[in-house]
């Protein structure tokens, strides 16, 4: 049996951000010129002088990240709740959640096809299509992209990925769009405890903290609208699509490792075709057994389920592919920035009550996801941070007494001539 375990150590599972497949191209270069350029920083600082150009180089990288980071965290957040939103508006003409998750996977077959442009665009080396799909087929095996594999190694993701998407959508029929967005970043705490188990990642106190926040505001939650059938089983629904969510990422840690932009991009395309072939007699089924009916194909609102799907489409390509021009971090900031979003125009446009305990809940939650934003090394950096800070008092305690017995002694010398001339 084939191991995967050297793919998945250098991309922990719980770093990245929701459904994140990517794994950045050179990361080991980005952290060899940060670790130099944060050494040649502290040396210059102790001598006093200017720091090298390979600093101001870094520093500048850093900049341009943040820049970027900004513009990234902006479309995360526009393009998650904008799609909440549009589905939630969908469902008012249009009842049928499975079939706007059908018809939204099958645009991800412009994951491909999207990549090769931009590869045309960049790269200096340009490959024709067949060149590049040959190389991005390798992530499924020697063989490339076979039967065997197309069944083993996509089939899976593509059942999680529908089910994640299904349930989600069903979930914002039940309960508004303010909780479910707030619900579905518990799954956060639920990779980070599937990748301790299974993935065996570093085990870290503060993730656990942040865990038990997440589900302490799932009770609260639920706490809020006094435990009413549909609210409970709209949290059920959003639980359910934060775990399968969290089971697709670690899976695909576990069996596949981490993938470049290419493969990735190549990867949800197959998951769009395995939607198209396996996944189509579902609709059809739920349209003749009138589970999800609509009367002609003129009532269905296109606008607004076209608008949904370039937005999830919007969404997922920033997330799988930003990290390529900013932090994962700064990513996962636009999901949690999504609640406040949606927040408020739940408060315009529905009957929504923010009572204490809901308040309290959306907060904790959303404490607990920001607590599983923190690096591994947090507390290295809060050790050294607090060193420093030590080094510095003891530092200038000394400077602040010399200054006080001068003080003293200039202060005396005045004094005497004063208490001479006086006995005189």
């Amino acid at each position: 049996m084939k191991k995967h375990s050297a793919r998945v150590a250098p991309l922990s599972a719980c770093n990245s951000p929701v459904l994140t497949l990517t794994k950045v191209e050179g990361d080991e270069r980005s952290h060899d010129c940060t670790t130099p350029a944060e050494a040649q920083t502290q040396a210059g600082m102790e001598a006093g002088g200017r720091g090298s150009p390979c600093c101001q180089t870094c520093s500048m990288i850093q900049l341009k990240k943040i820049f970027w980071g900004v513009v990234v965290v902006l479309g995360v957040c526009s393009s998650w709740s904008g799609s909440t939103q549009l589905a939630k508006l969908t469902f008012k003409k249009f009842d049928a959640p499975f079939t706007l998750t059908w018809f939204a996977t099958n645009w991800n077959f412009l994951f491909f096809p999207l990549y090769y442009i931009g590869h045309v665009c960049k790269s200096a080396e340009k490959q024709s299509p067949q060149q590049r799909y040959g190389e991005c087929c390798r992530f499924f095996g020697d063989n490339g992209l076979t039967l065997k594999a197309f069944f083993t190694k996509a089939a899976p993701f593509g059942v999680l990925w529908t089910l994640t998407n299904y349930l989600y959508l069903h979930a914002i029929k039940k309960i508004n769009t303010t909780d479910v967005s707030v619900l579905f970043c518990c799954n956060k705490a639920f990779v980070f405890l599937l990748s301790w188990i299974v993935l065996r990642d570093r085990f870290m106190g503060v993730r656990i903290v942040a865990a038990i926040l997440a589900i302490a505001g799932i009770v609260m939650m639920t706490y809020a609208d006094g435990f009413h059938s549909h609210s409970v089983i709209g949290i059920a629904l959003v639980v359910g699509s934060a775990s399968t969510s969290a089971l697709y990422k670690v899976l695909f840690k576990l069996l596949l490792g981490s993938a470049k932009y290419g493969e990735a991009a190549l990867f949800l395309s197959v998951l769009a075709v395995f939607n198209i072939l396996f996944v189509t007699c579902i609709p059809v089924i739920l349209y003749f057994t009138k589970v999800e009916y609509w009367s002609s194909f003129d009532a269905i609102p296109w606008g607004s389920i076209c608008g949904f799907s370039v937005l999830l489409l919007t969404f997922n390509i920033i997330l799988n592919f930003g990290i390529a021009i900013t932090y994962p971090t700064l990513i996962s900031l636009g999901i949690v920035l999504s609640v406040p979003v949606n927040a408020i125009v739940d408060h315009y446009s529905s009957d929504i009550v923010f009572n204490s305990v809901r308040v309290i809940a959306i907060v904790i939650i959303g404490l607990g996801f920001l607590l599983l934003l923190l690096p591994e090394e947090w507390d290295e950096w809060l050790i050294k941070l607090l060193t420093r800070l030590k080094v510095r008092k003891k530092e200038e305690i000394p400077e602040g007494n010399g200054d006080i017995v001068s003080g003293l002694q200039n202060k005396s010398r005045r004094t005497r001539p004063s208490m001479s001339s006086f006995t005189h």
